[in-house]
């Protein structure tokens, strides 16, 4: 499995803006993608303004694709303006719970 977390910082003002267009990206992506296991959003409780993304995808080849759809390139295109900074990604191999669990 490929893990991506994603660290994104918003403007402030535009948290209603940005919650409805990722919430769109993470529903279309976790019904539409057959290499997608997980996509969670989070606010972070002591700023509001700050969001964390928990991706699962099946290996490298699932989150290229995932990079093509159309409801992540209305996300690209939407959120160009909303960040305060450059999200910060990270790479990551899952511990636990196993690959077996997403795949079941």
């Amino acid at each position: 499995m490929l893990m991506l977390m994603v660290n994104v910082k918003i403007k402030p003002g535009m948290r209603d803006e940005f919650i409805a267009v990722i919430k769109e990206d993470a529903e279309s992506t976790s019904a539409k993608e057959d290499g997608n296991f997980q996509f969670t959003v989070i606010q972070n409780n002591e700023d509001p303004d700050s969001f964390f993304f928990l991706e699962v995808y099946r290996d490298e080849a699932a989150l290229e694709e995932h990079r093509k759809q159309p409801h992540f390139l209305k996300y690209r295109e939407a959120t160009a303006s909303i960040y305060e900074s450059d999200p910060v990604r990270a790479f990551g191999t899952n511990v636990f719970p196993t690959d077996a669990y997403w795949t079941k």
